[in-house]
């Protein structure tokens, strides 16, 4: 089943398929194909799957930290979880804490993290598959040292825009406190 919000299309979470990002927007590696709708998506489902760690850091008071994506970035600007991709021979874990090093200058004991959710994302430039870690103790000052803004957010968010990968984490979270109504602002997109 796919439900249609705010130009994102939801798949079933209870399948394997893709949260498709702005299905409008032609795939970057699939522009000069010139392939039909049903081979379009055949060729949409072979692409490279791009694996990526992301941390839910989650205060005492059940804050959370998002951060902006900074310039020269696909979506720049746009407010996700913080992460990145898993390196050559990385485990999810570790991946997580090398990317929460180089992006906010903070330590985390992988043992302590709880792997939770995974969701796979399919944007015009790349097909991800996010791995989703709570954590919820770190050691350092967070430091945005690829010059993102950093917010402490509560249900619902204020800043926008907001990834669309971001939008299933903010439901899960939504479903754990008993939250109900929108998760998120919405707004236009300054991709």
């Amino acid at each position: 089943m796919l439900i249609n919000l705010q130009g994102i299309l939801w798949a079933d979470m209870s399948s394997d398929k893709a949260i498709v990002a702005d299905p409008s927007v032609q795939r970057e590696d699939l522009q000069s194909a010139g392939l039909g709708a049903k081979e379009g998506r055949q060729a949409r489902e072979a692409r490279e799957l791009v694996h990526v760690a992301v941390g839910v850091l989650l205060r005492s008071d059940g804050a959370f930290l998002l951060t902006s994506r900074p310039s020269g970035k696909p979506y720049a600007g746009y407010w996700e979880f913080p992460g990145g991709k898993f390196e050559p021979g990385e485990v999810g874990g570790q991946a997580l804490a090398r990317e929460l090093k180089e992006e906010l200058n903070i330590d985390i004991d992988v043992p302590s993290t709880q792997e939770w959710r995974v969701q796979r994302v399919d944007y015009p430039h790349a097909l991800v598959e996010l791995h989703f870690f709570k954590v919820f103790a770190f050691t350092g000052v967070i430091e945005p040292l690829e010059g993102q803004m950093l917010a402490w957010s509560e249900l619902p968010v204020q800043v926008t825009p907001v990834l669309p990968g971001t939008v299933p984490v903010l439901e899960w979270l939504a479903l754990e406190r008993g939250f109900k109504g929108q998760t998120y602002r919405q707004s236009s997109s300054i991709a």
